[in-house]
């Protein structure tokens, strides 16, 4: 069971143009064209069963249609193929009625919002993100923050370790609640000061786009430091290959106990999903061939050995 907290896809009418431009502004080359079909593909490549979708809204007239495809797309229950698509909702902090999206985004079922700073070109700890993030959270939504430098901007950083701490002592006074998802272990190409100022909170830290990055040594520190349980497995899809990156974790010296949570488990205690052996159940009861071939295999086993005792 492998859950892959950070993806991007768009509607395919608009895929190859959004990935082209992302690739040429980020001078990057893309692991998939950014579809859901090529999505699944890579996903069944790298044995993930979840992947969590990050849409982002980068024009508040955008609002309507990214999340009507967040919706159409999510399917929490595994699918003919094992495999599971959760979508978040987006939102733009120039919203006019920010509450009132925010209620339309838990309507529709969606578990949380992604937030770009750097896209949405506003700084993380201005009022009118404190203001989402305050009542997002009322709400019971994850909020998942990009953190740090973005290859296509790579001179505009809205959202510092400095910035997202002061943010987190505005909104959150009491202490964070622990509904929030720091992005690129709190800082793409900003490791070192994500590290003082950031690691240990009670927030959690996805490793999206940092895993062959930043050095081994620095992101086993930063992970047990922050706490196991509080580390999400991401790749940032497409930006980075699902494949490449679950071979990555799976050598760099995390224990079998720390990949079980940091893989799986840590995710889906946040996003509410049964555990592996819940998930088996469910699954093997699902109607999908593979399922079934499981249930017949199982049941012939059985019986033989009933005929032989």
């Amino acid at each position: 069971m492998i859950l892959d907290f950070h993806t991007h896809i768009f509607p395919e009418n608009i895929a190859h143009r959004a990935v082209y431009g992302l690739e040429f502004t980020g001078r990057v080359v893309a692991y998939t064209d950014g579809t859901l079909e090529e999505l699944r593909l890579s996903m069944k490549e790298a044995g993930v069963t979840h992947s969590v979708v990050l849409p982002i809204v980068t024009k508040p007239g955008q609002f309507r249609h990214i999340n009507e495809f967040a919706r159409s797309i999510t399917h929490e229950e595994p699918d003919e193929d094992g495999l599971s698509i959760i979508s978040f909702g987006g939102i733009h902090p120039d919203s006019a009625d920010y509450k009132g999206e925010l209620k339309s985004i838990r309507d529709m079922g969606l578990k949380g919002i992604k937030l770009h700073p750097t896209y949405q070109n506003t700084y993380i700890d201005d009022i009118r993100y404190e203001r989402i993030i305050s009542f997002a959270t009322e709400l019971g939504l994850l909020i998942s923050i990009h953190c740090g430098r973005d290859l296509g901007f790579p001179k505009q950083v809205n959202a510092t370790p400095r910035r997202i701490r002061r943010m987190i002592t505005d909104v959150f006074p009491g202490g964070c609640p622990g509904n929030l998802i720091l992005a690129h272990l709190g800082g793409h190409d900003m490791e070192n000061e994500s590290e003082q100022l950031l690691v240990g909170g009670n927030y959690y830290m996805d490793l999206a786009y940092i895993l062959r990055l930043a050095l081994p040594g620095q992101i086993l520190r930063m992970c047990r430091n922050h706490g196991i349980e509080k580390i999400l497995f991401a790749t940032d899809s497409p930006w980075s290959g699902q494949k490449e990156d679950v071979d990555y974790i799976r050598n760099i010296g995390f224990t079998e106990a720390e990949l079980e949570q940091i893989l799986y488990k840590n995710g889906a205690r946040l996003l509410g999903l049964p555990l592996c052996l819940a998930f088996l159940f469910r699954f093997l009861l699902s109607p999908s061939s593979f399922a079934f071939f499981l249930r017949h295999s199982a049941f012939s086993f059985i019986s033989n050995r009933s005929q032989r005792a």
